[in-house]
């Protein structure tokens, strides 16, 4: 009897190679290169050459100077390459940034100095981060922002241009051979904002416009009308002269960019509440379905909640910008994955970032990748899945990130370790 725990699971989908490389964010694929930005430091960005997909071939790998930061996010157009760089442990050091308060509350009501259990515990952080926390609270963090490479020789990038913004830095963003539309986080502002440069002289970015929803400009005397960090920008993403913006618990926007530096808000739509998980993704389709416009999203799956939905992905009908509203969902049963239980988010998390057909692939952490059909957009159906093995030492495959190249080789890459590459059973 075959252990299902150790093998690959597929419907309508063939594995054509598998490359043993560390867990990453993001995979672009271009002209026979993929270009993978890696979770963890020290690994940085890998470069592999995929022109015989069956045999890929690292060509170039990028490694980080510290674990200060990593740089798991990579886009490429033409011969320019932008890469991420991001605190390294943000999220983890965000609760940090209340270890004083929680310091002295906890003394006030003991009557006594806290241990570091009692510290970690009222901050939810484990006891052997502490270090970490002070360690960021004493030196500060000031790397964040973005690199721009020249990769005309891709077995040797040649770093143009190292663009510091703010804060924790920069997250997932956009880029044509003209801008980049960067996620960062900005000094007088309360979460990530977009900040559009241009690359006219890659070796010199220049910022030519911001945007941001009202209540992030602290320093403008704004005033967020949640809490925290809830409500900010993921990433945006070009179609035209329209910039499709996830912001995350405040759903989707839609921003014009017709004057480039002047970009403004014509549209949103948001459903948080009811729905639970932040909105990681937006875009529209290329082209029409059944004479309407259609855009694509997907929640990413977080901290589950017994009880509460999965994250997972949406249809929306944007004909009219005036009347965005819901077509249907598509949602992956736990069942449909023997690592839905396993340590390890199971829920969605992004999709590749072009509908140029009616196909949506979208990762599914430990429910893998499925491929999506919204021909009819009322009802998607799946019409392909591949969840890979976990990779080894990990509980359970986490697929995070994928591409499509332009012979239908679909490149998935895993969260914790390895891309995997596959070929529809139907596509010649």
């Amino acid at each position: 009897m075959t252990d299902l725990l150790n093998e690959p699971i597929a419907k309508n989908i063939t594995p054509v190679a598998r490359l043993n490389i560390p867990g990453g964010g993001q995979i672009t694929v271009q002209d026979g290169l993929a270009f993978v930005g890696h979770m963890d430091a020290p690994n940085g960005t890998t470069i592999i050459d995929i022109k015989n997909p069956s045999k890929p071939k690292v060509l170039k790998q990028i490694f980080l100077e510290d674990e200060l930061s990593h740089t798991h996010k990579v886009r490429v157009a033409g011969k320019i390459m932008i890469t991420n760089v991001e605190q390294a442990q943000r999220h983890l050091l965000r609760k940090g940034e209340q270890l004083p308060n929680v310091i002295r509350t906890l003394t006030a009501s003991l009557n006594r100095q806290p241990d570091d259990s009692e510290i970690a515990d009222a901050l939810g952080l484990p006891p052997s981060k502490l270090a970490d926390v002070r360690q960021f609270l004493k030196k500060g963090y000031q790397d964040g922002g973005f690199r721009v490479w020249d990769i005309s020789d891709p077995k040797n990038p040649e770093l143009l241009s190292y663009v510091r913004t703010y804060g924790f830095g920069v997250h997932r963003f956009d880029m044509d051979e003209n801008y980049a539309y960067i996620s960062t986080e900005m000094n007088g502002y309360i979460g990530n904002i977009l900040v559009i440069y241009d690359l006219a002289d890659p070796k010199r970015p220049i910022e030519i416009s911001r945007w941001h929803m009202p209540g992030q400009h602290l320093d403008a005397g704004e005033k967020p009308s949640w809490k925290g960090y809830k409500n900010r920008l993921h990433h945006a993403l070009r179609v035209g002269n329209e910039l499709w913006a996830a912001v995350w618990n405040a759903g989707f926007q839609v921003i014009d960019i017709s004057d480039i530096c002047n970009p403004t808000t014509i549209a949103g739509h948001n459903y948080h509440p009811p729905f639970p998980e932040p909105t990681h993704t937006v875009l529209p389709c290329e082209q029409l379905i059944d004479g309407r416009r259609i855009a694509v999203v997907v929640d990413e799956e977080h901290d589950h909640t017994p009880g509460q939905l999965h994250a997972f992905l949406w249809i929306f009908d944007v004909t009219d910008l005036n009347n965005i509203h819901a077509l249907s969902t598509f949602n992956v049963s736990e069942t449909e994955s023997p690592w839905s239980q396993k340590e390890g988010r199971f829920g969605a998390h992004q999709f590749r970032e072009k509908i140029d057909g009616t196909l949506v692939y979208v990762t599914w952490f430990s429910g893998g990748l499925r491929v999506v059909d919204i021909a009819d957009p009322f009802s998607p159906r799946e019409v392909a899945h591949y969840i890979p093995a976990a990779p080894k030492g990990f509980s359970s495959p986490q697929s995070n990130d994928v591409d499509v190249d332009k012979n239908g080789f679909i490149y998935v890459l895993d969260r914790n370790q390895g891309l995997e590459i596959l070929k529809m059973d139907n596509i010649t």
